[in-house]
């Protein structure tokens, strides 16, 4: 199959977990394991968010350019654009070390968006470290940002334009047929528009991973798109008495509950595979990292499918 995977932040790097390169290594090392085991007798193709990374930079380049007012700091989409290189190349390397057969080839994305979306005047997108709520509501009369809860902590908020599009598919595929791996869309890709005389423009904004990274399921005409994070499957009444875990739904009825699942965490995955579903007709899946050989199978997480009604509950 042509798997396409979306690791989430916390296969990286762990909530409240201090951003280091070490504890980033060690986590990337785990998730690089797991990956291993779907790749043979299968194309893969990986994502990643940067969530973390892409705030600590961002807070870096402020910090650095405070000394001089007359210089701006550097914009998001660069920002993301220097996570890519530093995550892919760790994923990279490990993967490398593990299978060293199958070559792994890391891609700077341009995700395309609409530089008129409503996203950009409502910012949406969790990054950074988190804060308490006192801390979060100081920093953000001080800095002038929009902050939001993530968890039970809160953290700094970006606009999050939809994706649109994607550039590089036709260089992916190319490499999936020399058996490599290939990680791209990392961050959400660098979110880009093309200006008046079509060439291709970056924009303040992050792009969500899991919608990106549908996007590039669909246009790669993936055989499974799976969002591996840090639960073992989608649930509604999360965190309640009454808290039950989905184990098949349709893309219609996962649609009903969207009230079911957070904008800031689950939301956006659930939208993400049922966009996948709804415009290829394969399969997509949301389940925990260390169950991936599991969820490939259809022994695990959550599967979206046509090919049931309605939702099964475990």
């Amino acid at each position: 199959m042509k798997i396409v995977v979306a690791l989430g932040g916390n296969a990286l790097l762990k909530r409240g977990e201090p951003m280091t390169a070490q504890n980033q290594a060690a986590n990337i090392r785990v998730a690089a394991e797991q990956l291993a085991k779907i790749k043979s007798n299968n194309e893969l193709v990986i994502s990643h968010g940067n969530g973390p990374q892409v705030g600590l930079l961002a807070l870096q380049h402020a910090a650095y350019y405070a000394q001089d007012a007359k210089i701006e700091p550097y914009p998001l989409d660069i920002l993301v654009s220097q996570t890519v290189g530093m995550i892919g190349y760790m994923l990279q390397q490990e993967l490398t070390n593990l299978i060293p057969q199958h070559p792994t080839q890391t891609f700077v994305t341009q995700v395309i968006v609409d530089k008129h979306d409503p996203a950009f005047t409502k910012p949406s997108k969790p990054i950074g470290q988190v804060y308490s709520q006192a801390e979060a509501e100081k920093l953000a009369a001080e800095k002038g940002w929009t902050v939001m809860a993530d968890g039970q902590y809160f953290r700094r908020a970006v606009p999050s334009p939809k994706p649109v599009g994607v550039t590089g598919i036709e260089a992916v595929k190319a490499l999936l047929a020399q058996d490599q791996i290939v990680i791209c869309g990392g961050g959400g890709g660098v979110p880009s528009f093309r200006n008046e005389k079509g060439e291709l423009q970056g924009v303040e904004a992050v792009v969500d991973k899991d919608l990106a990274t549908a996007v590039i399921s669909e246009n790669l005409n993936a055989d499974l798109f799976i969002i591996a994070t840090d639960v073992d499957a989608v649930c509604v009444d999360f965190q309640k008495p009454t808290q039950r875990k989905i184990a098949k739904g349709s893309p219609e009825a996962l649609e009903a509950l969207a009230s079911e699942f957070a904008p800031g965490s689950m939301g956006p995955k659930v939208q993400a595979v049922i966009n996948f579903v709804k415009a290829t007709g394969k399969d997509a899946a949301i389940g925990s990292l260390a169950q991936i050989q599991d969820i490939v199978a259809g022994k695990a997480g959550t599967r979206v499918t046509k090919c049931v009604e309605g939702v099964e509950f475990y």
